[in-house]
């Protein structure tokens, strides 16, 4: 009877798992059906120029604190990221 007992609790488990992994299973292929693939003919986006200018300050190092370009590229870099969401 232990035997028995044991089986059917194996079973339950292996049960559950194996319902646990279709739900996953489901949840990302309505995920990824969501997002629309990639096109193989779009362009790569350039980044902005602030962008830019942020790299080069850090590559500039402590330098960069004393550089007038990077402080004013760090100022409207705070400007935009503070700055309300429709106020850019």
């Amino acid at each position: 009877m232990h035997g028995k007992m044991l089986a059917r609790i194996a079973l339950i488990i292996v049960l559950a798992l194996a319902m646990t992994a279709e739900a996953i299973h489901r949840a990302r292929e309505d995920l990824s059906a969501a997002i629309p693939p990639a096109t193989a003919g779009a362009e790569a986006v350039r980044p902005s120029a602030l962008g830019d200018a942020l790299k080069r300050c850090q590559q500039l190092g402590e330098a960069a604190t004393r550089d007038a370009g990077c402080l004013d590229t760090w100022d409207e870099n705070r400007r935009r990221f503070l700055s309300p969401a429709g106020a850019q």
